[in-house]
């Protein structure tokens, strides 16, 4: 009886994994890496995020700085950017 206050309901025919998405993952959504080299060097824009993470199939993107510190979780539907102190793209990588 105390078990069964702290589990969560599904509906009549759904599935867990249906209605409770993993955590990182976007239904229809899932970071493919791909041939980023043509975004190395370009200065990080809101346009060459969006055309890097279209690229990709990312949900989001995650844009690292020099000395950021930052969650070492891994997402599926997320892109990494890495810049350089002068906000110019070094790396890419989904996660």
């Amino acid at each position: 009886m105390l078990l069964a206050a702290c589990s969560v309901p599904v509906a009549e025919g759904a599935q867990p994994e249906e209605e409770y998405p993993e955590f990182g993952a976007t239904p229809g959504k899932q970071c493919r890496n791909a041939d980023f080299t043509r975004f190395i060097g370009r200065q990080a824009t809101s346009a060459l995020a969006a055309e890097a993470r279209d690229a990709a199939k990312a949900a989001n993107v995650r844009w690292l700085q020099p000395g950021q510190i930052v969650t070492m979780e891994y997402r599926a539907d997320r892109l990494n950017i890495t810049l350089d102190s002068k906000n110019v793209v070094t790396a890419i990588r989904c996660g």
